[in-house]
């Protein structure tokens, strides 16, 4: 498992193997004193959950307290994770940083050593293609085994990854290569009411409630003997937690307003651009909910970290548009490098529009500072896409630039940054959480 930040990094990729350095920890301080643990997996998670990689009992140690990964020059990525007593190392307490390799992190009462191990070698997936799922980069590779390896199991997949990773996608992946007999149902838990989730899920019957004028067959019928894909499942309201956990551990659901239990076989992939072990720490999402829904966990890489992808989708995009050889003319020029050093706070969504403007102007739009230092206007490149489209990339652009600044100038006091921002506290909120603030 692994934070959107923290995926595996790549030293080498020889035959088909990834070298990835391990991280070892040990307990030097607190009730655990001598407990160790090693990973090769890319990342090492800390707490006292029991699915982390370093089991704890002290009881100032959250259930996900810290997730470590390697950086490329042999330093520790410290990625603490919503804990309640934070992360410090010396005086300084970490959110996010590096430390060097012997460095002691104090969590709770506790205090562990940090050290690099030796590389380790991954197996990756020798093809760029599966299922839908395209990539040259090790990264996306080493997914893509992952899903292999995983799709003709009955386990609950969690997919988590910043929006536009192609976390749908890897669920069609998954639904296809399963051998299941049914369909796949999607289900947006993130852009449903409550009560329309609750609906969407379990079905309704005829007055059930104010505007059920018929009888709805909820997703979980409607994916029976296939595959049910959850997005953005950390958005539930507890009560709904609560009824999703029966149905997946009952295999039984019943329609809002029924009577009687509906016996169903589905295949449960949920995924979310959020951490759910923050807000599992939070009290925001339910332990034993997070158990079920992860029993594997997939993280798909951020554009930003995998550039050698850029080329293969860009490519891929424009032939999708049927202008091919019309992209390829438009590539002359270093459009090429400027596309591989854009950050893509989009991802895969934002480089498709960004293809989709290109083939539409003739040339190729300008990207974030570049736009404005020779256009002046911000706008330019969203008008040749969707309007809803359009309206998404641009709000997602201003929450992302807007909210950290809010936040800094209220000191960290989501009451006071409310109050400055002249919004509701419980929106701001969810905005944060949104944007993994909180």
């Amino acid at each position: 498992m692994g934070d959107e930040d923290n995926f595996t990094k790549p030293v080498a990729l020889e035959r088909d193997r990834l070298q990835v350095e391990s991280i070892h920890v040990r307990v030097v301080a607190g009730p655990d004193q001598g407990m160790s643990a090693e990973s090769t997996a890319g990342t090492l998670t800390i707490g006292t959950a029991r699915d982390n990689d370093l089991v704890l009992t002290d009881r100032t140690v959250s259930r996900y307290h810290v997730e470590l990964s390697p950086a490329l020059d042999r330093s520790i990525q410290v990625h603490d994770l919503g804990s309640t007593n934070g992360t410090a190392c010396g005086p300084v307490v970490l959110e996010k940083g590096q430390v060097g390799p012997g460095a002691e992190l104090e969590l709770g009462r506790s205090v562990v050593r940090v050290e690099v191990g030796r590389a380790a070698a991954q197996s990756v997936a020798a093809t760029q293609e599966l299922a839908g799922l395209r990539g040259s980069s090790p990264q996306m590779r080493k997914v893509m085994l992952e899903i292999s390896r995983v799709a003709g199991t009955n386990a609950s997949v969690l997919l988590r990854g910043e929006s536009g990773t192609g976390k749908e996608r890897a669920a069609a992946a998954l639904h296809e290569l399963s051998g299941r007999d049914g369909p796949i149902v999607i289900v947006d838990c993130g852009a449903l009411s409550q009560e329309l989730v609750a609906s969407e899920l379990f079905g309704h019957e005829r007055g059930a409630f104010t505007g059920a004028v018929d009888r709805r067959i909820g997703a979980f019928e409607r994916a029976d003997k296939g595959t049910l894909f959850l997005d953005e499942v950390g958005e539930l309201p507890a009560d709904l937690q609560a009824k999703l956990l029966g149905a997946l551990e009952r295999r039984v659901i019943r329609r809002l307003g029924g009577a009687s239990d509906i016996r169903v076989d589905v295949r449960v992939v949920s995924a979310t651009h959020r951490d759910l072990r923050r807000a599992v720490n939070a009290g925001e999402f339910r332990l034993d909910l997070f158990y079920r829904l992860a029993v594997v966990t997939l993280v798909l890489p951020p554009l930003r970290e995998r550039p050698e992808d850029v080329e293969l989708y860009a490519r891929l995009f424009a032939d999708d548009f049927g202008s091919a050889e019309r992209f390829e003319r438009l590539l002359e020029g270093g459009l090429l490098e400027r596309l591989k050093a854009h950050p893509w706070p989009g991802n895969v969504r934002e480089l498709r529009n960004v293809v989709e403007a290109t083939l539409a102007l003739g040339r190729a739009p300008a990207l974030d500072e570049m736009e404005l230092e020779t256009t002046g206007n911000p706008f330019a490149h969203l008008r040749h896409l969707p309007y809803k489209r359009a309206r998404e990339e641009l709000l997602e652009r201003f929450e992302a630039d807007y909210l950290p600044h809010l936040v800094e100038r209220a000191e960290g006091n989501v009451s006071e940054a409310a109050r400055v921002a002249g919004m509701d506290r419980s929106y701001l909120f969810r905005l944060l959480r949104k944007h993994d603030l909180r």
